[in-house]
């Protein structure tokens, strides 16, 4: 009885995990929808779209990783009211899939010859592995993670 109790816990945990529930807020742009950052249309760039979902289910739409960036790093500008503590999920779209993935989870191309809406960009992948072989093919400088970039680490990038 144990064991089935153990097996129904570890099922029932790989079929309703937390990436799972973060993934079904993703909400495809809108074609009017226009980033917060630089005023472009989202819908034109699929291949780029990035989202803010805050906790009351109200949600931003970005033309690329940057402009993501951007808006987190900087709240009080660009969504008074809220804070940190109110963003409940954070997705940009993987570089080879071309789907969304878990922003707060995935590896950052920095300094690649591949640009993105808005020129140099940051590309995002859900594989470390993808994101090693991306860095070497197009002469990437470094793999950051969600936390490590900074409002230093976009500059170069405008």
């Amino acid at each position: 009885m144990r064991q089935i109790a153990i097996i129904a816990a570890v099922v029932w945990g790989l079929g309703f995990s937390h990436a799972d529930a973060a993934e079904t807020k993703f909400t495809k742009p809108a074609e009017r929808d226009k980033c917060p950052v630089c005023g472009m249309f989202v819908a034109k760039y699929p291949d780029w779209v990035a989202q803010v979902v805050f906790k009351d289910g109200s949600y931003v739409v970005f033309d690329g990783p940057k402009d993501l960036f951007k808006f987190i790093l900087d709240l009080k500008n660009y969504a008074p009211g809220k804070g940190q503590k109110d963003v409940d999920a954070v997705f940009v779209s993987d570089y080879y899939a071309v789907s969304p993935i878990d922003g707060r989870k995935a590896f950052y191309v920095l300094g690649s010859d591949v640009f993105g809406p808005m020129g140099r960009e940051l590309v995002p992948f859900a594989k470390e592995a993808d994101a090693r072989e991306f860095l070497k093919d197009h002469r990437g400088r470094k793999i950051l993670r969600f936390d490590e970039i900074t409002a230093d680490v976009l500059k170069p990038l405008d």
